[in-house]
């Protein structure tokens, strides 16, 4: 029955409703361009950023009687002309880190701010919106043990 449903499935598409992935393929770049950089400063200060700016807000907001809750796509948003900024005025100086004999080093501005970066700032807000919003059951015990039971952690 299940091939007998794909079939159906399959026969009520319509011309003007083209499968699930010619749609994604038509938004979204079916190739890899392997020489963008994607570990920047840049990833790593907005996503930090974004994750512990989100954790932090969404934690605080959780205790309301009626919680507020900013999500990822806050981040998302809010990064994009971040990046793009940050793009247009850092300056491209490498930094080389010490004690490892000139071998590993990053440049403060690889380029400009690609789709890669955007992605992983992206994922860095979604497990910092993630936190306050009932995921971070530990919180919630520490306030009841401390509020309810007045002991000390």
């Amino acid at each position: 029955t299940h091939t007998h449903r794909a079939n159906y499935m399959m026969d009520e598409q319509t011309e003007a409703d083209p499968p699930m992935v010619e749609q994604v393929a038509l938004t979204v770049s079916t190739t890899d361009d392997p020489t963008l950089p994607v570990l920047t400063i840049r990833v790593w200060v907005l996503g930090l950023g974004s994750c512990i700016l989100l954790a932090t807000v969404n934690a605080f907001f959780a205790f309301r009687t009626q919680p507020l809750n900013i999500s990822a796509a806050f981040a998302t948003l809010a990064t994009l002309p971040l990046g793009k900024f940050m793009a247009a005025n850092l300056p491209q100086r490498v930094i080389h880190i010490p004690f490892t004999k000139g071998s590993w080093s990053f440049s403060l501005n690889p380029g400009p701010f690609n789709v890669k970066e955007h992605v992983l700032i992206a994922v860095f807000g979604s497990a910092g919106a993630a936190f306050g919003y009932g995921d971070a059951f530990a919180l919630h015990l520490v306030a009841i043990i401390k509020v309810f039971y007045k002991m000390k952690i």
